[in-house]
């Protein structure tokens, strides 16, 4: 993986004329097709006032996952953690909602506008033991980018 250039690519998408639903999802579609293991790229924010994730843009597969109670699955746990979770074997999680048998690993980063958590990408993979230090750095610095324009 070449953070450099995905970084670079990800500051043209952010700067663009587009709308910012557009810029989500343009971000979801570049990170999933240049980064071989990454298998469902979204962005869940969260619903208003209520204590919930709400399912934004993604890319991947279709999930029932649309609303996740805070607390609940790995991206409920770090709206309530408001830190990095990376998951290399997700049958090893207790607190795990599965979206699909075929997913092995799990990595979500919160997203922070004013100190606030308002969100957070999810990545899923289906292959275990995948993600790395070099992940996390990408992207941190995706949501660092994405909290500009929100």
């Amino acid at each position: 993986m070449d953070i450099t250039s995905i970084k670079k690519q990800i500051d043209i998408i952010i700067t663009s004329n587009s709308l910012k639903e557009e810029k989500l999802q343009s971000i979801c579609d570049y990170l999933e097709k240049e980064i071989s293991y990454y298998d469902w790229v979204g962005f869940y924010f969260k619903n208003g006032d209520k204590e919930e994730l709400k399912l934004a843009q993604y890319t991947g597969e279709e999930t029932e996952h649309t609303i996740i109670p805070f607390g609940k699955g790995i991206c409920g746990q770090v709206a309530v953690s408001n830190s990095n979770f990376v998951v290399q074997d997700v049958s090893e999680q207790d607190n795990y909602i599965s979206c699909g048998w075929k997913v092995k690993s799990e990595i979500v980063i919160p997203i922070f506008v004013n100190g606030a958590n308002i969100g957070q990408i999810d990545i899923d993979s289906h292959t275990a033991n995948t993600f790395s230090k070099d992940d996390e750095i990408l992207l941190e610095y995706v949501c660092k980018q994405v909290a500009t324009f929100l």
